[in-house]
């Protein structure tokens, strides 16, 4: 029994023992959830693909035929440019010679004629160039059906390389090869790609770089045009030799690599210059009709902006909408190229006008020079900044600041006295270097009198200055006294500045562009957010002063009267250094700018070399502009005057409603302090004030010999102004300034610290 009892319980003992657990199999396990994970992975990618895929755009046979070219249309929608510069050779597939279909699928997708429009090998061998830090990137990935595709229905900029795109990309890329053979895929891919200079297609590219047709050039030649769409720029053969040998060399090793040519014919056309067989010319290209001079200059710089989005305009295939007034581009090109509206004294003549929207910023029309040769996109002058806008810049840099920050009135005493720019030994004179005592603002502004200007930049400070100049869209890195009559900027920014006179003190910067339609229908709209930059008052009382520019009897721009129409603008010339030995009534630069309440328009006028030079009656030309432009413009927009805003009061001084700003009445000995050494009583205008003494002509230099010498330079051009308009005109001190950079560097930059002080 006790033998039973201990053998029950050893049962017992085991029953009740737990059972062991099953061995663990981990390896097994992660095994199975990566592969879970892959394919959960998978049908993500697989959703991902077909959902991107229900979006994409529409391909059509005319679409994968047409070239790739942007056109540009005009602010009512209606085409005015294709940026394809030559008509296209459009080349059949029959015609297309094997070598160069050889030479394509070679270096572009050598598995073309195996795969369905996508090639599902090269994409993971992409895909591991990534995950090696390879550059070939997405586009790795892409056949060449992918890349007709692309240029049928995508642009090139940044937002269109994305996982999107390329799955769109690669769904197209399927169904085009269902509906089309491969030769016609390969057709309509030899025919559309850009190929540089505003070519499109191989075809005629053939034509514009060796004068033959496609059937005609040899191994060498046609491998280059075949390597050339991936950078047309840097394989182009004429400007970038070294590069396009390197490029048509790949190309045929690809070739050869693919077995469609021998080592022999591989060696043999590596042998050859690719300058061999260039065309001297490009007459045999028949250049589109549209390359119209009317609107080189605006498309020049349309261009320009089209590549600062992140476009390419010659292989996007773009629609562009600008804000070019058609009509108005055409009066514009009219004024200057013919001698219906104005009278030049030589072709050599030039000019640059911007004619800016003045409540928008859009540009309505431009022109940048005239009596054009054939050059495409030439040198814009309405752009350009390096010569002076002499007295222009007045409003912007000294009366302007001087109303917004010491609220001065329009009939705050200035003193026309003999002064030198502060720091030096060097006098700011006119033209007729001669001294009219003290005279208000108004009257200052008026007779486009220097020494005032140069003194009112003094009392406000130069940094207050640069920064109301600057917000003006004027871009000055340093400010110099010399820049209180003229500065070096286009005619584009000083219409964009004149614009916020315009208006009430609103800036919007100038631009050119209201849309851009992608190939796939994305649409980007553009415009200029306003700024204010000033208060309302300064705005109106810098107005009410330009008025009296052109509509009073000493005003200096007289010439530019229309009349029933309210205006207002400032004159300006820019004379010669000493050192030029012109004649003493010889300018270099005249301006003129103006504006109504719809539009600002800005003129410079003169010649491109110092060879010839504008005289007193040819200064009156950019006037002359000016007035015919401005009556077109105003034919078809209201004519109203600007109504004084409530923080502007009025005050009659010696007959004359002057304007100061609401708060800021200033009484006579305000009006008159600050102005002159010593005191004065001088009578101007029928207008008698008593001056009385000030520090307006304490010393002040520049902070280094290094400050002063750019100085000098900025001098040489901006601070000469003549101009004789009725019985005034504007000074000219340029051989005075251009000295200046040696005086100023000797003076104390602790004079100049203290002005600035003063400034504030």
């Amino acid at each position: 029994m006790a033998s039973n009892n201990k053998q029950e319980s050893r049962v017992s003992r085991n029953r009740n023992q737990p059972p062991k657990p099953p061995k663990k199999h981990w390896f097994r396990r992660i095994i199975l959830t990566l592969v879970a994970l892959f394919v959960v992975g998978v049908l993500a990618g697989v959703g991902l693909f077909f959902y991107y895929a229900q979006s994409s755009p529409t391909v059509t046979e005319s679409s994968l035929k047409s070239e790739n070219s942007t056109k540009v249309y005009d602010s009512n929608g209606t085409l005015i440019a294709n940026l394809g510069t030559a008509t296209r050779e459009y080349v059949k597939s029959d015609n297309i010679p094997t070598t160069l279909k050889n030479a394509v699928v070679s270096i572009e997708d050598k598995r073309f004629y195996q795969h369905k429009g996508v090639d599902y090998y090269r994409i993971i061998g992409a895909a591991l160039g990534n995950l090696k830090g390879s550059s070939l990137g997405m586009q790795g990935g892409s056949t060449l059906t992918m890349q007709l595709v692309k240029l049928a229905a995508f642009s090139t900029s940044t937002s269109d390389r994305n996982l999107k795109v390329k799955a769109q990309e690669a769904w197209l890329a399927l169904n085009v090869e269902k509906h089309f053979s491969k030769s016609q895929i390969l057709e309509f891919y030899i025919n559309k790609v850009y190929m540089g200079n505003g070519i499109y297609g191989m075809g005629t590219a053939a034509e514009y770089y060796y004068g033959k047709s496609l059937s005609k050039l040899n191994l060498s030649q046609l491998a280059l045009l075949a390597g050339m769409p991936q950078s047309p720029t840097y394989y182009n053969p004429y400007t970038y030799p070294s590069y396009a040998t390197s490029r048509r060399n790949t190309v045929l090793q690809a070739m050869y690599d693919n077995k469609v040519i021998t080592k022999q014919q591989e060696k043999d056309a590596e042998a050859v210059s690719v300058k061999t067989g260039l065309a001297k010319s490009h007459s045999n290209v028949v250049t589109k009709a549209n390359k119209n001079k009317v609107i080189d200059s605006y498309l020049t710089e349309v261009l320009a902006d089209i590549k600062s989005k992140g476009y390419d305009p010659y292989k996007d295939g773009l629609k562009v909408y600008t804000n070019l007034n058609m009509n108005a581009q055409k009066r514009l090109y009219a004024i200057a190229n013919t001698s219906k509206y104005v009278t030049y004294p030589d072709n050599n003549f030039q000019l640059g006008v911007s004619v800016v929207d003045s409540y928008t910023g859009k540009i309505s029309a431009m022109i940048g020079g005239r009596k054009h040769t054939n050059v495409t996109y030439g040198l814009n002058r309405a752009v350009q900044t390096d010569r002076s806008n002499a007295s222009t810049m007045k409003p912007i840099l000294d009366y302007g600041p001087a109303i917004e920050y010491l609220n001065w009135p329009t009939y705050k005493t200035v003193s026309d006295t003999k002064y030198n720019y502060p720091g030096t030994s060097t006098a700011v004179n006119d033209f007729d270097n001669n001294t009219l005592g003290n005279m208000t603002m108004r009257s200052a502004l008026i007779q486009s009198r220097n020494i005032p200007a140069v003194k009112t930049l003094e009392a406000v400070g130069r940094t207050r200055a640069k920064t109301f100049a600057n917000n003006l869209g004027m871009n000055l890195k340093k400010v110099y006294y010399a820049n209180a009559i003229g500065a070096n900027v286009s005619s584009l920014q000083v219409a964009g500045a004149y614009a916020a006179f315009a208006n009430g003190g609103t800036y919007h910067k100038p631009y050119y562009i209201n849309k851009i339609v992608t190939q796939d229908n994305q649409t980007t709209t553009y415009s200029s957010a306003g700024k204010r930059v000033m208060k309302k008052s300064t705005a109106y009382m810098i107005t009410d002063m330009l008025k009296d520019v052109i509509s009073s009897a000493s005003g200096t721009g007289t010439t530019a009267r229309i009349s029933g129409v309210y205006q207002a603008g400032k004159t300006g010339t820019d004379g010669f250094p000493a050192s030029d030995n012109k004649p003493s009534n010889a300018d270099r630069d005249s301006w003129m700018a103006g504006y109504t309440k719809n539009y600002s328009v800005s003129v410079w006028t003169g010649y491109d070399t110092k060879a010839q030079y504008i005289t007193p009656t040819t200064s009156k030309i950019a006037q002359d502009i000016y007035r015919e432009m401005m009556s077109y413009l105003q034919q078809y927009s209201p004519n109203s005057d600007w109504v004084r805003p409530s923080t502007v009061g009025t005050v009659k001084k010696n007959n004359i409603t002057e304007l100061y700003v609401v708060g800021h009445l200033f009484s006579s000995s305000e009006a008159s302090s600050g102005t002159s050494s010593s005191s004065s009583t001088t009578t101007n205008n029928g207008t008698t004030t008593t001056s009385s003494s000030s520090s307006s002509q304490t010393a002040s230099s520049s902070s280094s010999a290094s400050s002063s010498s750019a100085a000098a330079s900025s001098s040489s051009s901006a601070s000469s102004s003549s101009e004789a308009a009725s019985s005034s005109s504007e000074a000219s001190s340029s051989s005075a300034a251009s000295s200046s950079s040696s005086q100023a560097a000797s003076s104390s930059s602790a004079a100049e610290s203290n002005n600035n002080q003063q400034g504030q």
